[in-house]
């Protein structure tokens, strides 16, 4: 598939989606929107590879929003494209592999967003992250506002909205915003990393995983804890090849060969 804003590879059974937009520092509209979605639906349909890395081009991950498409959008036109955004971000969020954000520069608004979509954010440690629509008369579109308040709790949410201007990578470690920092010139080597440790384990644990943390902090703790007893269980049906070969793999002390 052809794209005119992204660019995608495959190394060792790792993608690599990189947002290709650099002269506008990969600022997300509909088209690039509409590109992101054609990409996920392509991938949902033949998934080849054990985990993906999403990056950007140029200096910047994605420095936000197309602001020049809001100086004429109505109400309506505002609402559909929140709408679209949040659409791509929950895609990305319920792939069924792990999702690494290489945040290779600025991340701001829905740059931050999409970062917060992925499973796991590494950083550029002298790169700045924030949510400043507060400072443009906006709000966070893209589930900025749940995402935030749900990863780093209401304070650090608060906090990161209402001084819009955004807060160096240091400090977004210390939040918990990001997992992982590394040098400007290491994101990428340092993201596929990452992934291929990552993905040594199996690839079952990851998918039920990445769905059970994702849905039990939606969850009371008693429904998270009723989950987790729940898949735990199933993983012992006769039929389970990944339980059996990661634990005979143990006793044999070998490495697993995942399937």
């Amino acid at each position: 598939m052809n794209f005119s804003y992204l660019i995608y590879e495959e190394r060792e059974e790792i993608g690599i989606l990189t947002l290709n937009r650099p002269n506008a520092l990969n600022a997300l509209n509909n088209d690039v929107f509409d590109e992101l979605q054609a990409f996920l639906d392509s991938l949902k349909e033949s998934i080849n590879i054990r985990a993906l890395i999403i990056t950007g081009a140029g200096k910047a991950f994605v420095a936000g929003a197309d602001i020049k498409a809001f100086q004429n959008m109505t109400q309506q036109e505002g609402y559909d494209f929140a709408e679209k955004g949040k659409s791509v971000f929950r895609h990305i969020a319920d792939l069924p592999i792990p999702v690494i954000a290489a945040i290779n520069g600025f991340a701001l608004g829905g740059g931050l967003e999409l970062a917060l979509a992925c499973d796991i954010r590494i950083a550029n440690k002298e790169t700045r992250l924030g949510l400043p629509e507060a400072s443009l008369g906006l709000i966070p579109g893209f589930n900025g506002t749940v995402e935030a308040l749900k990863q780093v709790g209401l304070g650090h949410a608060m906090y990161l909205m209402m001084l819009a201007g955004g807060i160096k990578a240091t400090e977004a470690f210390d939040l918990g915003l990001v997992q992982k920092l590394a040098d400007a010139d290491q994101i990428m080597i340092e993201a596929m990393d990452l992934a291929k440790k990552i993905t040594k384990n199996s690839p079952n644990s990851l998918h039920l995983l990445k769905r059970i943390l994702r849905e039990g902090k939606e969850m009371t703790r008693t429904e998270a804890e009723a989950l987790e007893s729940k898949e735990f269980g199933k993983l012992f049906q006769a039929d389970q090849a990944e339980r059996i070969e990661g634990v005979n793999a143990f006793i044999e002390k070998r490495k697993p060969n995942w399937k």
